[in-house]
């Protein structure tokens, strides 16, 4: 029996964030189970879309077969409430949340409140709640949902090549992931910035620059204030050939997210067999584990700074915790057991409702 599925995303599949990825890899896994994946991509700047793009969403709902089971993006589901009510009596449709949207980092209280209200209409309105990570399940304990209305499928990883170092003696660090306020570049320049002048080290980071352009200005901005310009490189978005290439070509992987649900750019560090310095966020303290890499609290400038030291200091510590790493990487989940877990939710949903 072949299982049909509607996915629908906010702009282009290919984009790299999270999210993106998270959606491109399971539909490419569902489609290894047997599945048959259709994929509509909405225009817009969602979750915050003008009348046309509403317009435009409305069209390719009712575009769609009576009966069909329609997994949406959250970022685009939470910005059409009266589309989902709406559309909610012929179709299954199946929420999709890497993070509610009312709580992203640095959000106007105003503007949260806002999203929450229409959040809680169109998931209310979803016949399932698929959570891509367990640090989700408690945000949304106030949208009321029942249990039995929630399952949570995190990401899988892919095998990935073992990263055989710089070479160099200076080590060199990466960090991925899009410059927006919720990553904590500026938390990393100024952890960096306050650690022994003459420790050696050099740090890349990979991630989009245009997503959020304020917030890069002003982390490149802080970059040259503590005089850091020689030492940082800001390489913007990366295909996936060249990030693979800086995963192997590089001794540390540092990522001081105040928030995550997930970790997708640890996993995928970790695949590679690289040692990690992260924050106590998402499910990165359990993909860590105790001796694949260090881990400080969310925001914690001194304690990232104390940890960063540490590690760039200690070659012998950096190659316990890249033993430990690649303990770890042996042990990661695959997208083949995340799109069995999501196949089976769906399957449930056609037979019980």
């Amino acid at each position: 029996m072949t299982h049909s599925l509607v996915l629908v995303v906010p702009g282009r599949l290919e984009a790299r964030t999270g999210g993106s990825l998270y959606n491109r890899h399971m539909a490419d896994a569902l489609r290894r189970l047997g599945w048959s994946v259709t994929v509509r991509e909405l225009d817009g700047d969602l979750p915050r879309p003008d009348a046309a793009a509403l317009e435009e969403a409305a069209r390719a709902f009712s575009s769609l077969p009576s009966g069909a089971t329609v997994m949406v993006d959250g970022m685009a589901l939470s910005a059409m409430p009266d589309i989902v009510e709406r559309e909610s009596a012929r179709l299954h449709i199946v929420a999709l949340v890497h993070l509610p949207i009312a709580a992203a980092v640095a959000l106007a209280p105003d503007m949260a409140a806002r999203f929450k209200a229409g959040e809680r209409r169109a998931l209310l309105a979803s016949r399932l709640v698929v959570i891509t990570g367990a640090a989700a399940v408690p945000l949304l304990a106030e949208y009321g949902l029942p249990d039995q209305h929630v399952v949570v499928v995190e990401p899988g990883t892919h095998p990935a090549s073992l990263a055989r170092g710089s070479g160099e003696s200076t080590p060199h660090l990466l960090c991925v992931a899009t410059l927006n306020p919720g990553k904590g570049h500026e938390v990393l320049l100024r952890a960096l910035a306050s650690i022994d002048p003459g420790a050696a080290w050099r740090l890349t980071c990979a991630g989009s620059l245009t997503r959020h352009p304020a917030i890069a200005a002003r982390v490149r901005a802080l970059a040259r204030e503590l005089a850091l310009e020689d030492r940082v490189s800001f390489v913007g978005d990366l295909d996936a050939e060249a990030l693979d290439h800086c995963y192997g070509t590089v001794d540390l992987f540092v990522l001081a997210t105040l928030q995550e649900t997930y970790g997708m750019a640890v996993a995928e560090a970790l695949a590679h067999g690289l040692p990690v310095v992260s924050t106590s966020t998402g499910a990165i303290p359990a993909l860590v584990g105790d001796d694949a890499g260090l881990i400080v609290a969310p925001g914690d400038v001194s304690a990232l700074a104390g940890a960063l030291a540490g590690v760039i200091a200690d070659s012998d510590l950096r190659a316990r915790l890249a033993a430990g790493a690649r303990r770890v990487r042996d042990q990661l989940p695959t997208w083949n057991h995340a799109a069995a877990r999501m196949a089976a939710a769906l399957e449930g949903l056609a037979t019980h409702g």
